[in-house]
């Protein structure tokens, strides 16, 4: 990567997401109520324009008789959606940070209820981004034919659009998205209000399907009403999203959250029953394939052809379509929320706890797009094949939810406790129903998926909290070991491919911190090294230290390690590798194709090895380089436990001017406990702490060594602590070692040392 390479990636993300916000203006991105709704309300808004459509499906395949048993059984979703609602509004205001099932179910029913309860979450948040869009795909063909053998293109682009948005923060994406849920708003009560008047005035004309589905000729019985129950229950999707999202809304949180419930279930029950009684009275049949759909079919008769009507029509599909897509919005902010809550509860990987630029939580947004990705790809943005995995987990979340609650009136005994235990006691009994229901009959059609994720789920969050428990213990057990090793001897070691500016600064910087101690110089020949390397050694380093020129026959690594495991290596022992390279441009392509990287990458496996690397690129530095006369060491510590100590006691072993450590901190609040722990250990290095206001360490750090650097005379020697694991657990930690290497390897008279801590076992 070139210098215009690296400095055209922050113009590009700058672009794309946003300037970066500092922490202290998180309270700026609150929400008002009226940017509330749109954002955490756009998925139960938008499921009328498919769970009408999903319940006469499943009836009408039945039986033509089916069509009369569609609005009681949209009554009775609505009776539920109304209890649900009033549910999750006694728990926002007991939740004031979040009331989704996750903190609720961990509360009040244990840890193995919660990790259900957050699977099935995320389980079908993923499902909410696949649906919505498909289905918002779908609206649109229906509009324009000739669109839907595109749906798959379409429906990847609309997550691409969302994902951008979301990322640059949740205000703007409330800004976004607040016109086009209003206008669906609107549209829908001119549609419901509009039709339901026609009606009454016998003006009801039939709806027209060009290729309707075929009625069966059955009868209806329990499991198929019960069937048509569970279809048409995704009008329930989306209701969590708030009681997840209460942090996001402006103070008062748990009064604005619970009244934007409100809203959001008095919009919901008159849109999901307006188009319900509009599908009976007008005879709608789903058509097959999907489009155009069973809201453009009646759309069609409520606004007829002619300049206000086409308008209308084109209005409510347009307004329809763009309330699909958004709905994917409402999963954009609950899905990185609970993966934080759950990061930061040490059951998920602690990535999702990190604030993005925009102050949202990026990693969970990008996870989520790329999985709701992944599954309208698998599916082929088939709305039929995906809606059958939809609602066993939303339904699942409920009930574990509201169990929870009345659990917690039962042991809080406030005021109105009762009262208020029995409102959630009929929502955990309707909802655990639904539950049952929506297992029975659509098992065969897919649930059993979501039914093998969600336990597969719960076991992972449970290996991680393992991993991490095991992590913690070993760093806190391992702390009073390492104290007791003291300060490391230390045998220096050289590994170069050439004689150049960068040994050069290598071999002083060796020699400086080995103390008069012998340095040891390896060179393993292969290609690309230097083929006159001895005669170019002697002019360098004289006779006093002699090039050590190993075989190779078992590989230039390897040849290596073979000479450092003949070393003593421990905790009382330790081993630095000096790797010198000289680049003559920066580009991290160019550093990781080189053997150097490869080495590097092997020594931090290897016990009591420390890497030291010594970068310099000649176009900078001049032919020869002007050679420090100081070294000043700083050591970068996040907390005191048995790898940041391994790391104080190896610098305190090298022979450098200046010592000391370096934090940097995104919280203010955080830096008292971290001076108190390190006082507590008794280190004797000082501790500087620096604000990190913008939760990225790079900035900072840059600064801080420039500063540093502005001696001439100086080179600054960083002393990384670096944890090592193995295979799939490395995704578990923030790479931030390897962020700091990138971040360093071209800056001017800077060495970096890692000294690992592995973790193997």
């Amino acid at each position: 990567m070139t210098t215009l390479e690296r400095e055209s990636r922050p113009r590009i993300k700058r672009l794309v997401v946003g300037r970066p916000r500092p922490t202290g203006e998180l309270d700026e991105t609150l929400l008002p109520k009226r940017l509330a709704l749109p954002i955490f309300a756009s998925d139960a808004l938008s499921s009328v324009a498919y769970a009408t459509e999903a319940a006469l499906v499943v009836l009408l395949a039945a039986s033509a008789a089916g069509r009369s048993e569609l609005l009681p059984v949209s009554i009775a979703i609505a009776a539920l959606l109304a209890i649900v609602i009033a549910s999750y509004q006694q728990t926002v205001r007991v939740y004031e940070s979040s009331g989704g099932a996750y903190v609720v179910a961990k509360d009040n029913l244990g840890t193995l209820p919660s990790l259900v309860a957050a699977a099935a979450l995320l389980t079908d948040y993923v499902l909410t981004v696949a649906v919505s869009v498909a289905a918002g795909v779908v609206a649109l063909a229906s509009a324009v034919p000739s669109l839907g053998a595109h749906r798959l293109g379409l429906s990847l682009a609309c997550i691409a659009l969302i994902t951008i948005a979301n990322l640059r923060g949740v205000r703007e994406s409330g800004l976004a998205f607040a016109i086009p849920t209003y206008a669906f708003i609107a549209s829908m009560l001119a549609l419901v209000f509009g039709g339901t008047a026609r009606c009454l005035d016998g003006q009801c004309g039939p709806a027209v399907a060009p290729e309707p589905m075929t009625v069966g000729v059955g009868t209806i019985g329990l499991f198929v009403l019960l069937r048509a129950f569970a279809s048409g229950s995704a009008a329930l999707t989306g209701v969590e999203a708030i009681a997840n999202g209460v942090s996001a809304f402006r103070r008062p949180q748990a009064r604005n959250a619970s009244r934007t419930l409100g809203i959001l279930g008095v919009l919901a029950i008159t849109f999901f029953l307006g188009v319900s009684y509009l599908a009976i009275e007008m005879h709608a049949v789903p058509n097959e394939g999907g489009y155009p759909s069973l809201v453009s079919q009646i759309a069609r008769v409520v606004f007829p052809s002619g300049s206000s009507g086409s308008f209308m029509y084109y209005a409510v599909q347009a307004s329809t379509v763009a309330i699909l897509i958004l709905a994917a919005n409402t999963a954009y902010q609950g899905f990185p929320r609970l993966a934080a809550l759950l990061a930061r509860d040490r059951f998920f990987a602690r990535q999702f706890t990190n604030l993005g630029d925009r102050l949202v939580f990026s990693n969970g947004v990008v996870v989520l797009a790329a999985a709701a990705a992944g599954l309208i790809w698998v599916f082929d943005a088939d709305v039929e094949a995906l809606i059958h995995l939809y609602v066993i987990g939303v339904f699942t979340a409920f009930t574990l939810s509201q169990t929870g609650m009345v659990r917690y009136w039962l042991r809080a005994s406030e005021p109105g406790w009762r009262h208020r235990a029995l409102i959630n006691g009929v929502g955990a009994l309707a909802t655990f129903v639904v539950t049952l229901v929506v297992i029975w009959t659509k098992f065969a059609a897919g649930a059993w998926m979501v039914m093998i994720a969600i336990p597969l789920l719960v076991l992972v969050f449970l290996g991680i909290r393992r991993h991490y428990r095991k992590i913690a213990r070993r760093l806190r057990a391992g702390t009073a070991a390492v104290r007791a090793a003291g300060i490391p001897r230390n045998q220096v070691v050289i590994v170069t491919d050439s004689v150049d500016v960068a040994t050069e600064s290598a071999l002083w910087y060796a020699q400086r911190i080995a103390g008069g101690s012998e340095v040891r110089a390896l060179h393993a020949p292969g290609r690309g090294t230097d083929t006159a390397i001895r005669p170019r050694w002697l002019r360098l380093a004289g006779r006093e230290l002699r090039l050590e020129v190993l075989d190779p026959a078992e590989g230039r690594i390897d040849s290596v390690l073979e000479e450092l495991w003949k070393l003593p290596r421990g905790e009382r022992d330790v081993v630095t590798v000096v790797i010198p390279e000289q680049f003559r441009s920066p580009s991290l392509l160019v550093a990781a194709r080189r053997t150097a990287f490869r080495l590097k990458l092997r020594l931090l496996s290897e016990p009591g090895i420390v890497v030291a690397d010594v970068p310099v690129i000649s176009d900078l530095h001049g032919p020869a380089g002007r050679t420090p006369t100081r070294l000043v060491t700083r050591i970068l510590v996040a907390d005191v436990n048995a790898a940041s100590m391994r790391a104080v006691n190896y610098a305190r072993s090298l022979d450098a001017d200046d010592v000391g450590a370096i934090s940097f901190l995104a919280q203010p609040e955080a830096a008292r406990p971290l001076e108190a722990a390190w006082a507590a250990a008794r280190i004797p290095v000082p501790l500087e702490i620096r604000d990190a206001p913008y939760r990225d360490i790079g900035d900072p750090l840059l600064d801080y060594i420039r500063e540093l650097t502005a001696d001439p005379d100086a080179a600054v020697n960083i002393v990384m602590p670096e944890l090592v694991v193995r295979g799939w657990r490395r995704t578990l930690h923030n790479q931030r070692a390897l962020y700091i290497k990138r971040l360093l390897l071209f800056e001017p008279r800077v060495i970096l040392t890692s000294v690992p801590f592995q973790l193997f076992r």
